[in-house]
């Protein structure tokens, strides 16, 4: 039940898709996805599991003018989050927290604002 408030894939989005969050909701998605994570590579892990679980991909976004898809998320070896974006054969990985979204959102990208909130927090 709670993720769907969330904005899980399974969530019922309204036509223009998730609604931004608010601070302290963000603070709750956060600490569910870390509640048992002992330091900021574990942290980094739970936050990527919960996005991976939740983001409905592949979706169309824009970047320096060129059209896109976004076709999964990833994390590197110095967990950094990043989505891996497509564009005819070329495949290239942007970070997470530099990833432009479409209007609408898709499903699950309130998981996005959490992992920015997260890192601003720092």
């Amino acid at each position: 039940m709670a993720r769907e408030m969330r904005g899980s894939k399974s969530s019922k989005a309204s036509k223009r898709g998730p609604v931004k969050l608010s601070p302290a909701l963000l603070d709750e998605m956060i600490e569910e996805a870390t509640v048992d994570c002992y330091g900021e590579s574990e942290e980094a892990c739970g936050l990527f599991t919960m996005l991976d679980e939740n983001l409905a991909t592949p979706f169309t976004t824009t970047i320096l003018g060129v059209e896109v898809q976004v076709v999964r998320v990833d994390i590197t070896s110095g967990d950094q989050i990043v989505a891996i974006c497509k564009r005819g054969n070329e495949r290239q990985r942007i970070p997470i927290l530099d990833l432009p979204l479409p209007d609408p959102r898709p499903d699950g990208s309130d998981w996005i604002d959490a992992i920015r909130r997260s890192a601003r927090r720092g």
